[in-house]
């Protein structure tokens, strides 16, 4: 779930300072850039190093799932607590291991998130490769939105409001359906991933415009946390597409 918010506008956000990535000469602009994705590669990375560990150990999938089926309100309560713990400490302004502790906590949150679906994934039909054909989907989605905001250099940091409010209706929705037993259907997940399309665009073009030159750590926390969360919603549709051949 992308809640993460960073502070755009502290252009002092560690130590030595920094300035908008818009405003820095062209090398200083590009070696930001390249390190926010080298850390989104890495993190993206290490969340597959992690699933993988966690999936091929019984004695640790057991437990987790064991976690879900007892009490998945606390599991996403401390989900949500562990994703503001780690937000705050990747935009932390003090210490550049403090921002690494924090990506590095949101990667293992999200791993633990993810055990679930993917478990089931896992199982499927397997002619039908949901979880590659999902990962190429998410990939082409990530990629093309990259590349709009990229070329155009359009600033969607006007869409920040309502994507906020789309997700908190988004989160009361999903609360909704736990209570009252209501299927969240394929209309829903065709929702959300409009919507982390949507938080794509936004932090991409933050990035261009209202992040500074070392906040790349804060940077790529964001976009693992939209692409993470777009990954979810069309391996969700690909299971949905799957389950009626």
């Amino acid at each position: 779930m992308n809640n993460y918010n960073p502070d755009y506008y502290d252009q002092d956000t560690t130590a030595g300072g920094g300035m908008f990535a818009i405003d820095a000469i062209a090398s200083e602009r590009a070696t930001f850039i390249r390190k926010t994705y080298m850390h989104l590669a890495g993190a993206i990375l290490a969340f597959m190093g992690l699933e993988f560990v966690i999936l091929n150990t019984p004695a640790l999938v057991q437990p987790i799932m064991g976690l879900f089926s007892v009490s998945p309100w606390m599991i996403l309560i401390a989900f949500l607590g562990a994703s503001w713990l780690a937000s705050s400490m990747a935009s932390s302004a003090k210490s550049l291991g403090t921002q690494y502790a924090g990506l590095g906590l949101y990667i293992f949150v999200e791993a633990i998130i993810f055990v679930p679906i993917l478990l089931i994934a896992s199982q499927f039909n397997p002619e039908a490769h949901v979880i590659p054909v999902a990962a190429v989907v998410t990939l082409c989605i990530f990629g093309g939105l990259t590349a709009y905001v990229f070329v155009t250099g359009a600033d969607f940091s006007f869409m920040g409001g309502f994507l906020t409010i789309a997700m908190f209706a988004a989160i009361g929705i999903a609360i909704g359906s736990a209570f009252f037993g209501f299927s969240l259907g394929l209309f829903f997940t065709g929702a959300m991933i409009l919507l982390m399309s949507g938080f794509i665009l936004y932090d991409t073009s933050n990035i261009l415009h209202h992040y500074s030159t070392n906040q790349y750590v804060s940077a790529s926390l964001a976009l693992f946390a939209a692409v993470a969360t777009l990954f979810w919603y069309v391996l969700r549709l690909v299971m949905m597409f799957s389950s009626n051949d």
